[in-house]
């Protein structure tokens, strides 16, 4: 994939570069074939997944199964699996297309996405040619399901401190488990299992389990508040015998493969939350437009129309930094030797360099669908809260995705906690950038910035600066252990997303308006976001800097400040670019960007 990386190949880079040298994947690069198969699941989703929703959500197995089987027919449970073991092994924007266009039911599109990421990827990644040969294909057609186990009853967001142990047997043909595992997504439909044990009290290693292994089962299906319609157990282990040759990897290597993994998980919970959003959306438009109040549709409200155009800004910045964001996943992914015999372990491996980017994808997108969703359903009014209506079981539904594929608090300690390696380690020269944040801030101005969102890139750039100067103010106090202060890390996480997401947003409508005949509504969009994230940073960082200081801040400080304000603050009029934006909404009923 061309074009989708600059100068640093690590995440976080988008800090220390300027944003006219950035060059951002989205959408509008798709090919031909992402297109057709987009479309090909939207029909499948609308056609045969929305028809049969009422019956998935009553805890249809024998119908979830036979509809993921449908979708092996279709080749979309292969698409990350090598051809030579059955399946189509396309590149990531695939994976994520699939995610977005799959909406209709949370809890059939959860089935799959844990059968054809977390539950698939470690063996594609780590196994060895025989595990290959003797899941993929069965995989492949959902002739087997697969599901992930590594959440434990004392063992969460902390996941290496799992208790479930491993034990080689006393002839050394066995690891004999005993723990358990709890939330586990398909966990009663599986066949296949992939869990995470500790092998000598501490090497953190993982294993394939299967449903027939001795010793192993099953708890009782959990009464969950949403996906509803999906299965989700306990695992038991009660001195399990995995046969020695499910180990996957090696010994000690669980830690590689299931944070790697969940870096997939996460930038297809972010996709999957930008298709739901815009469902949301368009429910929301057709309804407003349908109900009417006081004479007229309530379309026509400005209160309205704010939140039809509040849901469609979060969205379409959602949609640009996810997509950018698996841009340079795939780029990385492009770029290794496919002849190499590791190849698909540096695949997995390769995902690290970007944690940072997969944690805003999965924060920032799980955190816009909740909001679109609320939205909506307040939109409806009453009868949002009816379940003959979308928008209850969406609200239901969607509520996990802050949890799952690590909270959203866990996703922020990682974003800040990578930032700071980043610096201390100098794989970015943040310290470098720290340093001329003055002499920017006296005269600097990017170079050959000129176009209808200059002001808007001069701002995002302002505020990378800011973002430096918090975070060099933060380390010096704290030092390493700013870790601990994790009110302060979540302001930081917050705002190195919003810049990033700013920034995937404006640089994306810099190239669609190059085409002639461009939607102009979506430099509106680029434009409220920018004007809206540049309060919420300056807002952030006053109170950030007044924990660092402990409500004593200089007047240095305060001055420093207010310099940084005067350079970001935009006189852009938000209120009526969201009466165009929402009209726009309006005249095609749908989510057309």
């Amino acid at each position: 994939m061309e074009n989708t990386q600059t100068k640093y190949r690590t995440g976080g880079s988008f800090l220390v570069e300027p944003i006219n040298e950035a060059v951002v994947y989205s959408r509008e690069d798709f090919t031909d074939e992402h297109r057709e198969i987009y479309a090909m699941v939207k029909e499948f989703d609308k056609e045969t997944i929305l028809e049969k929703k009422e019956d998935i959500e009553k805890f249809d197995k024998e119908l979830s199964l036979s509809l993921i089987k449908e979708m092996g027919e279709l080749g979309l449970l292969g698409i990350d699996i090598p051809e030579e073991y059955g399946g189509m092994e396309l590149d990531k924007v695939t994976s994520a297309i699939v995610a977005e266009a799959l909406t209709y039911s949370p809890s059939f599109a959860v089935t799959w996405s844990v059968h054809t990421g977390i539950g698939l990827l470690p063996i594609v990644w780590f196994g060895t040619p025989e595990q290959k040969e003797k899941y993929l294909p069965k995989i492949a057609t959902g002739e087997i399901i697969s599901a992930y186990g590594l959440s434990e009853p004392t063992a969460g967001s902390d996941a290496l401190a799992g208790k479930t142990t491993a034990v080689l047997s006393d002839d050394g043909k066995h690891y004999i488990l005993n723990g358990e595992k709890i939330f586990i997504t398909n966990g009663g439909w599986a066949d296949v299992f992939i869990v995470f044990a500790q092998v000598d009290g501490n090497k953190f290693s993982a294993f394939i389990v299967d449903r027939d292994t001795e010793g192993f089962s099953t708890g009782a299906e959990e009464k969950k508040m949403g996906m509803k319609g999906s299965s989700t157990t306990s695992l038991i282990f009660q001195n399990a015998k995995v046969p020695v040759k499910n180990l996957l990897y090696k010994v000690g290597a669980g830690a590689t493969i299931a944070f790697n993994v969940l870096n997939i998980g996460r930038f297809k919970l972010g996709a999957s939350s930008v298709g739901g959003s815009k469902n949301a959306i368009e429910a929301a438009a057709k309804y407003a437009l349908e109900r009417r109040a006081f004479g007229k549709p309530i379309a026509q409200f400005d209160a309205i129309v704010k939140k039809i155009a509040d849901m469609t800004v979060c969205t379409f910045a959602a949609d640009s930094m996810v997509y950018r964001t698996i841009g340079l996943l795939q780029k990385e992914i492009d770029d290794l030797d496919k002849s190499d015999p590791d190849y698909y372990i540096h695949v997995g491996e390769a995902m690290e360099k970007f944690a940072i980017e997969t944690s805003m994808t999965k924060v920032f997108g799980s955190e816009t669908s909740q909001f679109v969703v609320n939205e909506g359903l307040q939109i409806f009014g009453g009868y949002g809260f009816l379940e003959e209506y979308p928008m209850a079981s969406a609200y239901r539904d969607n509520r996990i995705n802050q949890i799952w594929e690590g909270t959203n608090e866990i996703n922020r300690q990682i974003i800040t906690g990578y930032m700071m390696k980043k610096a201390l380690m100098e794989e970015l020269p943040i310290r470098d950038a720290i340093s001329s944040i003055e002499q920017f801030m006296s005269n600097g101005k990017l170079k050959e910035n000129d176009g209808p969102l200059a002001i808007e890139c001069e701002a995002i750039e302002t505020g990378k600066r800011l973002a430096l100067y918090i975070f060099n103010e933060a380390l010096n106090k704290f030092g390493q252990d700013l870790k601990h202060e994790q009110q302060i890390t979540e302001m930081l996480a917050d705002i190195f997303t919003d810049l990033y997401t700013a920034e995937s947003t404006v640089v994306r409508v810099q190239k669609i308006m190059k085409d002639d005949n461009h939607d102009r509504t979506v430099t509106s969009i680029a434009k409220i976001f920018t004007a809206e994230m540049v309060l919420r940073l300056l807002n952030k960082s006053l109170t950030a800097l007044n924990g660092i200081y402990g409500g004593q801040m200089t007047a240095p400080v305060i001055d420093q400040l207010r310099h940084f304000q005067g350079r970001m603050l935009l006189t852009t009029d938000i209120i009526n670019l969201k009466r165009e934006v929402a009209q726009r909404i309006y005249s095609q009923t749908e989510y057309p960007f």
